[in-house]
């Protein structure tokens, strides 16, 4: 879920495990792309899906179809690699979300570690905002992850669970509640896009 411009939370409906199913089952049902339909009807705001390098649930088929049926926003969830880049510059996602990836994991587990890799997520960010597409980073909530998140250029910010802490949260939520950005600065909100509305929190629920 997202706070919206207009002050009303949006939901953006994950459907990953509609495909995990069927992948499961090795049958063309439950399909993910009539689940995308059938959430967007009932009210949706938006669909996520994650492309697993390993293809675990989403296919490249699905990807493909949900970029021609999807009438919200479709929000792509991906490893920060070149190939996962080359695919979302094919598809053109309204929105790519930068995830850490490893195989052993059952689903995404801590965020990027983006202060150490500066300049490669700072060309990725680039390379997908010059194709129109907004970038979001999921970092454990972390200042130093959020400032870092600000200097590679990301538009949106999602907090993901540092195990059952919030590492540094009071300064997180006053990193948030009290910057004060000069004309023409972005400044990184947590779970929203730039530019920031002094004193307005926003959120992402996962």
């Amino acid at each position: 879920m997202l706070m919206g411009d207009s002050g009303y939370t949006r939901l953006g409906v994950n459907v990953d495990h509609v495909a995990t199913v069927r992948q499961a089952r090795m049958v063309p049902s439950p399909d993910p792309v009539e689940a995308a339909v059938l959430a967007e009807l009932g009210g949706a705001d938006g669909i996520v899906v994650h492309l697993r390098e390993d293809r675990r649930h989403i296919q490249d088929r699905d990807l493909a179809i949900l970029r021609k049926t999807v009438k919200t926003n479709l929000n792509l969830e991906m490893a920060s690699t070149q190939d996962m880049v080359k695919i979302a510059l094919e598809i053109k996602p309204d929105t790519v979300t930068l995830v850490p990836e490893r195989r052993e994991e059952l689903t995404t587990e801590g965020g990027l570690e983006v202060a150490m890799n500066l300049e490669y997520l700072k060309k990725a960010c680039r390379l997908l905002q010059d194709a129109d597409i907004r970038v979001s980073l999921f970092v454990d909530p972390d200042v130093d992850q959020i400032k870092a998140s600000h200097r590679v250029g990301a538009d949106v910010v999602e907090l993901g669970p540092e195990g059952t802490k919030f590492k540094n949260s009071g300064a997180v939520l006053s990193l948030v509640h009290d910057a004060k950005p000069k004309s023409g600065e972005r400044v990184v909100v947590v779970g929203y896009q730039f530019p920031y509305p002094k004193k307005t929190m926003r959120h992402t629920v996962v």
